[in-house]
């Protein structure tokens, strides 16, 4: 990182702003979940790079408060970063879509390969998990390398899964504990009614007992047991 501003980013741009000026980047993180049309007002225009200023078609418009000349520099650069697995997306303002290029960044669990806790390679725990969640779920919805890539021991291990990862998946499968379970494997899940019969209801004529449904309880896995747990996982 070159440089980090937390103010002023964009009187930096209009020292130089050309476009054979320094480049500065603005990053808007989660751009999705905010109200764009009040967010960029006419700014939406203004960053088209035909209407940028120094261009042939440059705009400008008077500031509603500081009645003060304002246009988008031609050196100056949006980054917006989203999660496709927001519902939010989908109600993303047509503007916007069409100002923008989207690239698409899947997980890369490559980035994982030289991290090896216990003979547990990360890069096949979460190929594993991913592949099972695009089968249940879709691509969209895979989880990031970035809850991995610093852990270091079992303890960063166990907390990636107890408050990160398993976390994630409950809210992917809402109080669908059966799917959570084929994605993470026996050692993140229990059995709590292994013991259900249908001696637990009384006979009636017409009344067919209910069939028995094993409940499944994921629980979090302690550290000594989650390279069992891993293990399990991988297959």
């Amino acid at each position: 990182m070159v440089g980090k501003f937390n103010s002023g980013v964009f009187q930096k741009a209009m020292a130089n702003q050309d476009i054979q000026g320094k480049p500065v980047v603005l990053i808007i993180d989660e751009i999705n979940r905010g109200n764009v049309s009040a967010i960029f007002g006419e700014l939406i225009t203004l960053i088209e790079e035909s209407k940028r200023a120094g261009r042939d078609e440059a705009l400008e418009v008077i500031l509603p408060y500081s009645k003060q000349k304002f246009s988008v520099p031609s050196n100056l650069y949006l980054i917006g970063t989203m999660n496709t697995a927001d519902r939010s997306v989908e109600a993303l303002d047509t503007a916007l879509r069409r100002r923008f290029a989207f690239v698409e960044m899947m997980p890369k669990a490559e980035l994982l390969g030289e991290i090896i806790i216990e003979n547990i390679n990360l890069q096949h725990v979460l190929s594993r998990i991913n592949n099972r969640i695009k089968v249940l779920l879709d691509k969209d919805h895979q989880i990031g390398h970035a809850y991995l890539i610093n852990v270091q021991s079992t303890r960063d291990l166990t907390h990636a899964f107890n408050n990160c990862i398993v976390p994630l998946l409950k809210e992917y499968f809402y109080r669908d504990e059966e799917k959570i379970a084929l994605v993470l494997g026996p050692g993140f899940v229990e059995i709590e009614n292994d013991n259900f019969s249908g001696d637990h209801f009384p006979d009636f004529e017409r009344i067919r007992k209910p069939q028995y449904k094993p409940k499944l309880n994921v629980f979090e896995v302690p550290e000594e047991n989650i390279i069992d747990a891993l293990n399990q996982l991988i297959g």
